[in-house]
C-alpha cells in the first residue's frame, strides 16, 4: 500500500488545549430530544477538534440539587441521593447510546463540588461581594417550607388569568414576584401560603457591570445574545439571592445553619467539579485550565433559556473568586417536533430512550447536524423531512458510493485498489474542501458543512454514473479503466466519511473496517493506492416511516398511561361527570393550524361575535368567533393564533364561518385566544 499526499494538504493549526462542557441535565426526569440537541452539538465539536489533533476534554454531570429533586424523592419514598444516582446512571447510558462521549460524566452532589463552592463563596465573601438582608417569602404552613417561584400558582396580577406560575404568566407574558400573585396556592400541598420573613444571602452582581459589558462584547457569545443581554443592563443589574432555606437538598452555606446554596450557584460549579474529578484520576493540572490568565480554551454549550445564568452570574462569580472566564458560551435554540413546541405537559416530547428503541441514533445526529447553525434559532424535527434526508443523503449518496464500487474491487481486482488516480482534478476538489469544511465545523455552522459534504457526494455519484463501471467491466480492454473508476470512487467515499466522522462516528468506524484504514483529518489528504480493502458490508439501513410511526405511538402510550393530575384542594371540580368520550384516533383527525389574524371587526347585530379574516399562509378564511367580550378587534390584527382548519363550514345569519379559533377561560373579559410559540408561521400544523 502507498499513501500519496495531496499537493494541497495543509497541517492543522498549532495544537490547542480545550475544555468543553454541556449544560447539566436535571436529575428529576429522562433525557428527551430537546436535551440531545445540545449534547450532540457539543459532541460533534469535540470529536472534530480531536480529529484535528488538538488536546480536548469534555465533561458534564447531572444537576442534582434543589426543591424539585427533594420533593420527587419524597414522592418515590427514597433519599434524594438514591434518586440522583439512579437518574445519573440513566442519563449517562442514554447519552452513550447516542454516541455522546464525555471524558467525565459526574454529578453535582459530590465532594469536589462542595469544596469548590465553599472556596468560591469564601473568596467572594472575603472580597465584600456577599451581603445579608431579611426578605418576605411565601411559606407553605402545611409542608413547613418556603416555596420556590414555580411551586406557587395563582391568578396573574397583570391580566387576571388563573392557574399561572408564581413567576410568570403564560397568557400575557408578564413576569412578577410570587408575593404579587393573587389567590396564591402551594403546588406542593394545595394550602394557601403565608408571608414569612427569612434572612437571605446576596451576591453583589452590580459591582461587575463594567467587566460583564466588556466580556459580553468580546466575542465570547453570539451578537444576537449579547444584544439581548443588554436589556439587563438597561433595566439595572440587581443583587442575586444565592441562598435557600431548609428543607432543601443541596450544600449548606459555610458558617450557617439551615441555609443552603441556591441550585444555580453550585450547578455551573459542577463543570469545575467534574473536571477536577477527572484531573485527580488522570494526573492532569486542574489549575492550568481554570486559573485566571490561563492560555487554555474553555467553552460552554447551553440552551438560550439559561443564558443569563451563564453570561451574567457565572462569569461574575468566576471573576470575583479569581478564576478565568469562559472563552466562549455557545448558545442554541429549542427543538420543536413536527412544528409544535416541545412540552411535557402537552405530550409533544419524545424520550431519548424511546427513540433508541425504534431508530438508529446516528439518524438523529445527522439530522440535527444538517439543521444546526451558529445561531439561536429553534430547530424543527419534521419526521417526514427527517426520513427523506437520511435516506437521500446517507444511504442514497454517501454509502451508495462504496456499495457501487466495492464489489468490483473485491471480485475482479483481488480486493486491492488501483495505483492510478483517474481524475486528479476531481480528487483535488475533495481535498481542497478540507479547510473550508474545517472552518465551518469550528464556527459551529454544521448545516453548511453538511451541505458542502453532500455537494461533494453528488460529484462522486455523477462521476460513477458517467463512467458506469457495471457496463465497462463487460467491455473488452476496459478492465483497468473500471479498476481506476472504482478505486477513485472508494477514495472519494473515504474522504467524505472522514469529513462526516464527527457527526457519524459509528458509520466512520464501519468504513475504517471496510477500508482497512484509520480516518483522521490529516490522512484525508492522502490517497490510497495499491491498498487492500475488505469485503463491503451494509453500513446503514433506510429509515422506515413505519418505525417512526411506532416510536410516536409509543410516546403517546407512555403519556396516556401517566398518573392523572390530582387537583389542589382549592381547585373546584366539574359538577357534571364527563360521559361522552372520543377515541384518540378521532381526536387526531382535528387539524390545528397556525393562522395570522389579517383583519378583525365587530359584527353588526351580534352581541358576542367578532368577524376574523385568517391567513393560513396563502389561504384566507373567514371565521366568526365569540370573543367580543374580551378583545377590541383592532388589538387582534397581526396576532398569530391557532384554528381548527378542517372543521366543516357553518352557515350563520352573519355569513359563512370557515373554521374555529381556539380560546379558553371562564368567559367575559377573562377569555384568551390560543397563541402559538414564537416563530410559528401561518399554515404550520400544530401537534
Amino acid at each position: 500500500m502507498s499513501q500519496t499526499p495531496s499537493s494541497s494538504a495543509s497541517a492543522s493549526a498549532e495544537q490547542r488545549r480545550i475544555l468543553v462542557t454541556s449544560a447539566l441535565p436535571y436529575a428529576n426526569g429522562s433525557i428527551h430530544l430537546g436535551h440531545l440537541l445540545e449534547h450532540i452539538q457539543t459532541d460533534i465539536w469535540t470529536r472534530f477538534q480531536r480529529l484535528r489533533g488538538h488536546e480536548i476534554y469534555s465533561v458534564c454531570a447531572d444537576d442534582a440539587h434543589g426543591t424539585p429533586v427533594m420533593l420527587k424523592a419524597q414522592e418515590l419514598g427514597i433519599t434524594p441521593e438514591e434518586m440522583v444516582e439512579k437518574t445519573r446512571a440513566e442519563h449517562h447510558q442514554d447519552l452513550q447510546d447516542f454516541f455522546v462521549e464525555y471524558d467525565n460524566y459526574y454529578v453535582t452532589h459530590s465532594p469536589e463540588n462542595k469544596a469548590i463552592c465553599e472556596e468560591i463563596y469564601t473568596r467572594l465573601d472575603d472580597a465584600g461581594y456577599i451581603s445579608k438582608r431579611v426578605i418576605n417569602q411565601l411559606y407553605d404552613p402545611q409542608k413547613e417550607m418556603f416555596l420556590p417561584d414555580r411551586f406557587v400558582k395563582g391568578t396573574c396580577p397583570s391580566c387576571g388569568a388563573e392557574d399561572q406560575n408564581g413567576d410568570s404568566c403564560d397568557v400575557c407574558g408578564a413576569t412578577y414576584s410570587p408575593t404579587e400573585v393573587k389567590n396564591p396556592r402551594s403546588v406542593v400541598s394545595g394550602a394557601t401560603p403565608v408571608l414569612k420573613e427569612s434572612e437571605h444571602f446576596f451576591f453583589d452582581l452590580p459591582k461587575f457591570e463594567e467587566m460583564l459589558k466588556g466580556w459580553i462584547r468580546s466575542g465570547a457569545l453570539q451578537d444576537e445574545m449579547a444584544n439581548k443581554l443588554q436589556e439587563w443592563f438597561e433595566e439595572g443589574l440587581q443583587q442575586w439571592d444565592i441562598s435557600r432555606d431548609a428543607p432543601y437538598f443541596g450544600f449548606e452555606i459555610p458558617g450557617t445553619t439551615n441555609k443552603y446554596f441556591y441550585v444555580w450557584v453550585d450547578a455551573p460549579v459542577g463543570y469545575m467539579a467534574s473536571f477536577k474529578n477527572y484531573c485527580d484520576s488522570h494526573n492532569l493540572d486542574f489549575d492550568a485550565f481554570w486559573k485566571a490568565g490561563s492560555d487554555t480554551e474553555l467553552y460552554h454549550f447551553i440552551g438560550k433559556d439559561i443564558t443569563y445564568f451563564h453570561c451574567l452570574f457565572w462569569p461574575a462569580m468566576l471573576e470575583g473568586a479569581g478564576y478565568r472566564k469562559p472563552t466562549g458560551v455557545n448558545i442554541h435554540g429549542f427543538v420543536t417536533v413536527n412544528g409544535a413546541k416541545m412540552s411535557k405537559s402537552r405530550g409533544t416530547f419524545i424520550k431519548g430512550r424511546t427513540f433508541l428503541e425504534h431508530l438508529n441514533p446516528e439518524y438523529l445526529r445527522y439530522y440535527f447536524a444538517a439543521k444546526l447553525g451558529d445561531g439561536v434559532s429553534d430547530i424543527d424535527l419534521n419526521f417526514t423531512d427527517f426520513a427523506q434526508k437520511v435516506n437521500s443523503d446517507l444511504v442514497g449518496k454517501v454509502v451508495n458510493i462504496a456499495s457501487r464500487c466495492a464489489g468490483f474491487i473485491t471480485k475482479r481486482f483481488d480486493g486491492r485498489l488501483s495505483e492510478t488516480v483517474l481524475d486528479e482534478a476531481l480528487l483535488q476538489q475533495f481535498h481542497d474542501a478540507a479547510e473550508r469544511i474545517a472552518q465551518l465545523y469550528e464556527s459551529r455552522k454544521y448545516h453548511q458543512a453538511v451541505r458542502e459534504i453532500m455537494t461533494l457526494a453528488d460529484k462522486a455519484n455523477q462521476f460513477i454514473d458517467a463512467n458506469a463501471p457495471w457496463v465497462t467491466i463487460k467491455e473488452e480492454g476496459k478492465e483497468q479503466f473500471t479498476h481506476d473508476v472504482c478505486s477513485l470512487g472508494i477514495n472519494m467515499f473515504r474522504i467524505l466519511v472522514t469529513y462526516l466522522k464527527p457527526i457519524l462516528p459509528v458509520l466512520a468506524q464501519k468504513a475504517e473496517s471496510f477500508l482497512n484504514d484509520e480516518l483522521n483529518w490529516q490522512s484525508s489528504q492522502e490517497v490510497l493506492k495499491d491498498h487492500a480493502i475488505n469485503k463491503f458490508k451494509p453500513m446503514m439501513q433506510r429509515v422506515e416511516m413505519e418505525k417512526i410511526d411506532k416510536m410516536i405511538e409509543a410516546s403517546k402510550e407512555s403519556l396516556e398511561a401517566a398518573a392523572p393530575v390530582t387537583p389542589a384542594k382549592d381547585t373546584p371540580l366539574s359538577k357534571d361527570p364527563v360521559s361522552d368520550t372520543i377515541s384518540f384516533e378521532e381526536f387526531a383527525k382535528v387539524d390545528l393550524r397556525v393562522a395570522r389574524i389579517a383583519n378583525a371587526e365587530h359584527v353588526e347585530g351580534a352581541d358576542k361575535l367578532l368577524r376574523l379574516e385568517l391567513d393560513l399562509g396563502g389561504e384566507k378564511r373567514q371565521v366568526f368567533a365569540g370573543i367580543k367580550s374580551a378583545y377590541d378587534p383592532a388589538s387582534l390584527i397581526g396576532k398569530h393564533t391557532v384554528m381548527v382548519a378542517n372543521l366543516a363550514p357553518r352557515k350563520m345569519r352573519f355569513g359563512l364561518s370557515e373554521g374555529m379559533v381556539l380560546a379558553a377561560g371562564p368567559g367575559g373579559k377573562n377569555l384568551y385566544i390560543m397563541e402559538p410559540h414564537e416563530g410559528a408561521e401561518p399554515g404550520m400544523r400544530v401537534k
